[in-house]
């Protein structure tokens, strides 16, 4: 088998067999093939596309291509959440404590923040002890134990994506659905759960753009993980505005102990929900969707997904008495108040802008190797459709630099349109998207 060939076969529109495919993965991950062949591969596959019988195959080599994690050590059906990015996308914490504190096992494997989206892995950091790094056989201990764990991503996973990852970043190919796709899902699939949830955010805040690429994609990594035996099902939900109310990591936790409480914002609470119900169906726990929604719901009122988050934490090494004092987590320095300069109802907001607006004052990554300021941030409470009076406190920036806190809350005022004319809440959840079909879950106009 030569890689000419199957440059020359993608290039023409073929369809590449199973074994073309392990040949190229494999044959890349081990160090075998150069860089320049694999890019052209690469845009050969970005211009002719891929089926769905070539995403499976190449999702499973990809997989094959670094260790895997065997969660059958865990007792019960494993369901793992993935999103693919947005801003003040503050949905895992929450959401691992809920589920787990409804008997179905959440072991979770997370990434950290880059670009203008957060990380998981860096929100947790933010409490004081609490650990990322644990072995497997640690990690499988917790889960057992306490029902669920969170920790960072393992180098050691899914080795191909890694390298084809830094290829399509500098060879225009990272907007390749199949390539998104499997991508995704070879990473789900080697962290080993059962079955997995995915929260595909469209808007200008996140990397789908458009409704039509969300929903592509979305049966596309569905079609994927129900071949490879994994039950999944995609939510599309939207990123045209922050979906919580604070973007940045320690203030993030606060908004997640929020919503364990019983106080977080509504969209915020409506996506943890929905997919959390979700997470009960598939684990077996709830019949419907909205029977695992109510349950979601009371382990609010009553208590429960908080005393697990803190459950959590505590096996995780961490400081779990930040439940009840918040200014145990990193503190920033100064604090800077956005006043509305007019009155009207709020039309449009950036949404990429403030995210990167949040990592100019330190809260995020723009290369991997960055560091980061774990106590700074953005808070900002209106939504689209909200009415806002002049002179009133919109949005608080917290900063540790004075100077990047003055701009930041000159900067605000830039990524937002107030206007007279009254607007719509925009949709929160557009399409539930399983191997039964499409449904739609917002109505238009």
């Amino acid at each position: 088998m030569n890689i000419v060939d199957i440059i020359e076969k993608k290039k023409s529109g073929k369809a590449l067999t199973k074994d073309e495919i392990d040949f190229f993965i494999q044959g890349y991950s081990r160090g075998e093939m150069p860089d320049y062949q694999i890019s052209a591969l690469l845009m050969a596959i970005w211009f002719k596309g891929m089926d769905n019988e070539e995403i499976a195959n190449l999702t499973i080599s990809m997989v094959h291509s670094g260790k895997t994690v065997d969660l059958s050590r865990i007792k019960g059906i494993k369901v793992d959440k993935h999103s693919s990015g947005g801003v003040a996308d503050t949905v895992s914490l929450p959401l691992v404590a809920l589920v787990a504190a409804n008997g179905v096992p959440v072991a979770k494997m997370s990434g950290r923040g880059l670009g203008h989206t957060g990380g998981t892995i860096d929100k947790l950091e933010s409490i004081p002890g609490f650990q990322v790094e644990f072995d497997i056989e640690k990690f499988i201990e917790i889960v057992n134990r306490v029902g669920g764990a969170i920790i960072s991503q393992s180098e050691e996973l899914v080795l191909a994506d890694k390298k084809m990852y830094s290829l399509r970043d500098v060879t225009g190919t990272v907007d390749s659905m199949p390539l998104i796709a499997s991508s995704i899902m070879s990473k789900k699939i080697a962290a080993g759960s059962n079955a997995i949830v995915l929260d595909v955010k469209v808007g200008n805040g996140a990397f789908m753009q458009s409704l039509e690429d969300a929903l592509v994609l979305s049966k596309t990594m569905v079609d994927i993980g129900n071949s490879l035996g994994r039950e999944t099902v995609a939510y599309i939900t939207d990123m045209n505005q922050p979906l919580g109310e604070t973007i940045g990591n320690s203030l993030e936790v606060i908004e997640a102990i929020d919503i364990l409480k019983g106080k977080g914002g509504m969209r915020l609470s409506g996506v943890i929900e929905t997919l959390g119900g979700e997470s009960l169906k598939l684990g077996g726990k709830a019949e419907t969707l909205e029977e695992g929604k109510r349950i979601i719901r009371g382990s609010i009122q009553n208590g429960s997904g908080l005393k697990k988050f803190a459950e959590i934490i505590e096996a995780q090494g961490g400081n779990n008495n930040i439940i009840k004092d918040i200014s145990l987590l990193p503190q920033p320095e100064f604090k800077f108040v956005v006043i509305a300069p007019l009155s009207g109802y709020l039309h449009f907001v950036q949404t990429k802008s403030l995210g990167r607006l949040a990592n100019f004052l330190g809260a995020g990554r723009e290369k991997k190797e960055d560091k980061i300021d774990l106590s700074v941030g953005v808070v900002f409470k209106k939504k689209i459709g909200d009415f806002i009076d002049k002179e009133e406190e919109i949005a608080t920036i917290f900063a540790n630099d004075k100077r990047k806190g003055e701009q930041a809350a000159l900067d605000f005022l830039k990524y937002i349109e107030i206007k007279d004319e009254q607007t719509k809440p925009l949709p929160l959840l557009y399409y539930r998207v399983s191997k039964e079909g499409i449904e739609k879950l917002f109505n238009e106009g």
